[in-house]
């Protein structure tokens, strides 16, 4: 028996991982010609050559490309093929910095490999956008064409590739891992390649653009109206929630501008990318996506207080059997809010569901979603949703943006129903107008009413459109195309609408009747201190 007959099985089963997003048709065959060394985790294994890197479109985030038999030869190697949209992909990216941090002394490198599912998402300027957005440190290569993809026979995002020293394919699993057991594979891999002398000396050397950000608002995803003329913004990049007057005269800043998870004082409490706001007074109930909670924020007792969650994404659709407690519920992903009564709706985006916090009970429900990813209507706890990621209401109904089958959706709050206003199915996407069966968006992130029409940002294709609630006919609302960059939030205020114009870094109002957008400058608002200036070198001396 070698020395790596019980660790093989081992690395086998820490990389078996949960759900996967969505599958995509291209496939292809891994191919490799060379034989593992005798010995090694990789003949234990059965293993082959990795299939090299090269057939990319661009390298990002690095000052070159990288090659496995070059570059990387004597480094532990870890393939992430995603697409920026999947929120399973997001959900890896903790676990990825989480591991990259631990083993930055080590012969170890993430490389991300972008094979985009939307149109908009081929595009490199777009998916660099992403890189900053997300807070990714190392190499990306576009992959737009699924050379790649194919090469390594990839059937869905996320998947992962890891690879050993001497560039042999250990193993590939798809779904959301885990930094437990990718540490305990990645130190295995580590080790072997030690023992057996074809380690590195330490880290690959690479360099990517110092990135500054001295803008006000960073990535601002939602944005809602409270009352008293004012409006709060989800100023997602830097972490906290802004609150000003209609005219842009700043209230508040909420949250000190640093990546955490801290209840307290307004200036010291912390959130994680922060998305949907909800507000009622001077109280707002925020989305804090990234930590996986829904916070409270008292503007007049100025305090910031954690009312659901636990900061623990959750790993299942359901909720807990033996846990009524809404702070011991583990959540994916909340990502808008709409407050209803004394009900707080929550468009679950990583669990394909809408969930409300009862605040009476103070308990959490599930209003609608199977939790498997689709678009199927029907009775709400058997229709299939994909990613919500904006709602808004009448009284009567939810509406929604059901982001990954790139449609407007309803819930019926009486007979309990959702049904589709416009989308087709999870692959069905484009830029076109008209009734439904032609209709087309791309990746829509938030809505609102005005009038008859639910208005929607769509996202990927730079605009705002708006949905008749009468005809069900969908039509551009915006038509220049340069006017907004991917935006992901939209309110209404009196009969103009308030959209986050989210890669322009930026709120603008839009007039519904000709489309016509001005910029909304936020006064006196600033970047979040020197930490948010700082230069970051990746893998650099």
């Amino acid at each position: 028996m070698g020395p790596f007959t019980r660790i093989a099985p081992l690395l086998a089963a820490l990389l078996l991982l949960p759900g996967t997003s969505c599958t995509h048709a291209v496939e292809g065959a891994m191919t490799g010609k060379a034989s593992p060394a005798p010995d090694s985790i990789a003949a234990e294994m059965g293993a082959s050559p990795a299939p090299e890197l090269d057939g990319g479109e661009a390298w990002l985030n690095t000052d070159r490309p990288l090659r496995l038999r070059e570059d990387l030869r004597g480094h532990v190697v870890l393939l992430d093929f995603w697409t920026y949209c999947c929120i399973n992909c997001m959900h890896a990216l903790p676990e990825l910095k989480a591991v990259e941090h631990m083993f930055k002394d080590a012969p170890f490198q993430v490389i991300g490999v972008h094979s985009g599912k939307f149109d908009a998402e081929k595009d490199a300027a777009r998916i660099n956008d992403a890189i900053a957005r997300y807070g990714i440190e190392h190499p990306v290569v576009v992959d737009s064409d699924y050379e790649l993809w194919k090469r390594y026979g990839v059937k869905a995002w996320p998947t992962f590739a890891l690879i050993d020293a001497e560039g042999n394919l250990i193993i590939q699993r798809s779904g959301e891992p885990t930094r437990e057991a990718l540490a305990k594979a990645i130190r295995a891999l580590l080790e072997d390649a030690q023992t057996r002398g074809v380690a590195a000396a330490g880290p690959l050397k690479l360099n990517r653009h110092a990135r500054v950000d001295a803008r006000p608002l960073s990535f601002p995803g939602k944005v809602a109206p409270l009352e008293g003329d004012r409006i709060a913004v989800a100023d997602s990049g830097h972490h906290r929630i802004v609150v000003a007057r209609n005219d842009g005269t700043l209230l508040h800043v909420v949250g000190s501008g640093e990546e955490g998870f801290m209840d307290g004082p307004l200036d010291t409490a912390s959130f994680r990318r922060p998305q949907g706001i909800a507000g009622k007074g001077d109280v707002l109930y925020v989305a804090d996506t990234e930590n996986h909670a829904i916070r409270k924020v008292d503007l007049k007792q100025g305090q910031v207080t954690t009312v659901g969650g636990t900061g623990i994404k959750g790993e299942t659709s359901a909720l807990s059997t033996t846990q009524t407690d809404p702070l011991q519920q583990h959540l994916r992903s909340p990502w808008d809010l709409v407050l209803l009564g004394s009900k707080l709706y929550i468009a679950m985006a990583g669990s394909h569901q809408l969930w409300a916090l009862d605040l009476e009970r103070n308990r959490f429900e599930i209003a609608a979603g199977s939790g498997r990813e689709g678009i199927v209507d029907g009775p709400s706890q058997q229709a299939a949703l994909a990613q919500p990621s904006g709602l808004t209401t009448d009284g009567t109904r939810l509406y929604f943006a059901d982001s990954e089958a790139s449609a407007v959706r309803s819930l019926h709050l009486g007979n309990r129903r959702v049904e589709t206003l416009v989308g087709k199915g999870i692959m069905a996407f484009g830029d076109a107008d008209g009734p439904r069966a032609v209709a087309r968006m791309q990746h829509p992130l938030g809505v609102t009413l005005l009038g008859d029409f639910v208005y929607v940002v769509d996202t990927y294709n730079n605009k705002v459109k708006r949905v008749s609630l009468r005809s069900q006919l969908l039509e551009s609302v915006t038509h220049d195309a340069k006017a907004l960059y991917e935006p992901g939030g939209i309110t209404t205020i009196g009969q103009r609408l308030l959209v986050a114009d989210t890669n322009h870094h930026r709120l603008v109002w839009v007039d519904p009747a000709t489309g016509a957008v001005s910029e909304l400058k936020l006064q006196g608002l600033s970047a979040p201190g020197a930490d948010a200036l700082r230069s970051v070198e990746v893998g650099s001396p």
